[in-house]
């Protein structure tokens, strides 16, 4: 993986919003765009390129595709695992994480 795409992948926002919902557990699709109030097609482009530079894994269940970090690529460039658990704290990374605690609360599952 060359450093280069890592690093563009990061500068994006919504993406930086994504990984600092993920840092909290593996999640459905439906759980992010809900809590970053983002659409299915924009979400999952950001998804797309976020696994196409491995810095998150994607495992379906059923029907369902579940979002996680990738341990190994946060190991061998432990920046981004830096920046994801230490610099994400702006008002809106933390309201997309109220807005994920509020979402999981009342959430009935994907399938619904």
């Amino acid at each position: 993986m060359e450093i280069s795409e890592i690093l563009k992948a990061l500068s994006d926002d919504t993406r930086l919003r994504i990984l600092n919902i993920i840092k909290e557990g593996e999640f459905c699709v439906c759980d992010i765009e809900n809590a970053l109030e983002l659409n299915q097609s924009n979400a999952s482009k950001h998804l797309n390129k976020l696994k196409s530079v491995k810095i998150i894994n994607a495992t379906k269940k059923a029907q369902w595709v579940y979002y996680s970090l990738n341990e190994k690529t946060l190991s061998q460039y432990n920046f981004i695992k830096k920046i994801i658990e230490d610099n994400l704290f702006e008002d809106i990374f933390i309201k997309d994480l109220e807005n994920l605690n509020e979402y999981l609360k009342n959430k009935k599952g994907c399938e619904v």
